[in-house]
């Protein structure tokens, strides 16, 4: 096999996150449109996440968070975003990387994008069409607003990217 120099994988999952931030900079520039809504997995240890400690505690590995209805100052920089949720009824302000970002769904038009962490070996199961219902699942009801809804596209359409057909086996 031919040695190769260019990490594409690197550059793919790269390009894909900087997907995440168009939305979230769109969020913050114009409101959530419509029955959008986002799941944000991301590693809570990851470099540069900074959420209190009772949710790392809870969460040591890999948290989930929604953005819906309950959401306020969302600020989306070049390499993190910064958001307010509410937690048991306690406001709350975390600081998000977008490397430490591992899974991005919008369950409204099931639209997902799965990362994975370089530090980790990489699953050789590729995504499949039940990604969304599983992001929705792994959820914990006290993280998700009060208000929150499973919106469906009844088209039926999936538009799911996973980077692990162009991986080597």
């Amino acid at each position: 096999m031919t040695e190769t120099y260019i990490d594409y994988d690197a550059k793919v999952q790269n390009a894909l996150r900087q997907v995440v931030r168009t939305v979230l900079k769109e969020t913050q520039n114009e409101g959530l449109k419509g029955d959008h809504h986002f799941y944000v997995a991301f590693k809570t240890q990851a470099e540069g996440v900074n959420i209190p400690a009772h949710l790392v505690s809870r969460f040591p590995d890999e948290m989930t968070i929604v953005v819906q209805h309950k959401f306020w100052g969302l600020e989306v920089h070049e390499d993190y975003f910064e958001i307010g949720l509410s937690f048991n009824q306690k406001p709350e302000n975390l600081v998000i990387p977008f490397a430490a970002i591992v899974g991005f769904v919008d369950p409204s038009v099931q639209f997902a994008l799965q990362f994975h962490d370089e530090n980790e070996e990489q699953a050789e199961e590729p995504l499949d069409d039940l990604i969304i219902e599983e992001a929705v699942e792994s959820v914990n009801s006290d993280i998700v607003p009060a208000e929150e809804k499973n919106a469906t596209d009844d088209t039926g359409s999936d538009n799911i990217v996973t980077l692990d057909a162009f991986r080597r086996k």
